[in-house]
This record gives structure tokens, C-alpha cells and sequence, in this order.
């Protein structure tokens, strides 16, 4: 499979403006010039692994991931918790997984955030110290999609 050329950023709920929340805006800028894998956080990740289930994707980079609908009605409605996860199907059509997530995540149990890990058997970037990455600056995650980059050429 060809590297990308170009990343799509898939935000979370209740974000506001992409271009200027959290690190969205951030991270777009630094990756334009270099395209990038695909990028998710929080509750909009669902769509990008269950696209996975069915189409070859080069990567995909999760942040802040989780695997139930965590007891919320809004995402039990949103209909991707409703069937099992096809952790080999996935696994299968994406041959670069990386995931960020963070012990003290306000939002999400560590639990599902190291069960979407394993089942993917995603090289993972763990912390303690990023709550649910609502922060400004993500040079992690630039350093992660440009060392794919690399690799894939």
C-alpha cells in the first residue's frame, strides 16, 4: 500500500471550530507540507476503525481511544457500539496502527483505552499527564506521522 498524501484529522464531540480548537488547527498546519496518516480523537475514532473493517487504510493514529458506549445515551445512539468489533479485519486492512492515550483521561476508563491497544496491537503512546489531549501542541503525535512517513517510503 502507497504512503498517503495527506492527512484527515477526524475531531472529537463537542470540539468547535477544527481549525482552531485544541490541536487540530496545530497539527494540520505542521503536517501540510508533508501529508500524514489518518488522524482521530475521542468519540469520531468509532468511524475511522469501523471504516477499517471494510477498507485498506495506510494508518491510523488514535487518540483518547475507547471501545463501549461508556453508559451515554448520545453514544449508544450513534449506533457503532451496537455489534462486536472486528479487531482482525482491521488489523488486516491497516498495517500501521498508533495510539496516544492518558491515565488521567476525565472521559475515559484506561481499561478500554488499553483494550482498543491490545486488540489492535498498537504501538502505544501512553501518559499520565494529558487528561483527555485538549491541549494547544501535540509534537508527539508530529514526531509519530512523520517517522510513518519515513518508513513508508
Amino acid at each position: 500500500m502507497e504512503s498517503p498524501s495527506k492527512a484527515v484529522i477526524v475531531p472529537g464531540n463537542g470540539g468547535g471550530d477544527v481549525a482552531t480548537h485544541g490541536w487540530y488547527g496545530w497539527v494540520r498546519k505542521r503536517l501540510e507540507q508533508g501529508g500524514g496518516g489518518d488522524l482521530c480523537h475521542s468519540m469520531h475514532l468509532e468511524i475511522d476503525i469501523r471504516y477499517a473493517e471494510t477498507h485498506q487504510v495506510y494508518a491510523i493514529v488514535l487518540v483518547s481511544a475507547y471501545t463501549s458506549d461508556l453508559g451515554d445515551d448520545n453514544e449508544r445512539a450513534s449506533g457503532y457500539f451496537s455489534r462486536p468489533w472486528q479487531w482482525e479485519k482491521i488489523k488486516a486492512n491497516c498495517p500501521h496502527i498508533v495510539q496516544f492515550g492518558s491515565t488521567d483521561d476525565p472521559f475515559l476508563p484506561w481499561k478500554e483505552q488499553q483494550e482498543v491497544a491490545d486488540r489492535l496491537e498498537a504501538k502505544l503512546y501512553k501518559f499520565a499527564d494529558r487528561g483527555h489531549f485538549q491541549n494547544t501542541e501535540f509534537h508527539e503525535l508530529i514526531s509519530v506521522v512523520k517517522s510513518m512517513l519515513k518508513v513508508a517510503e
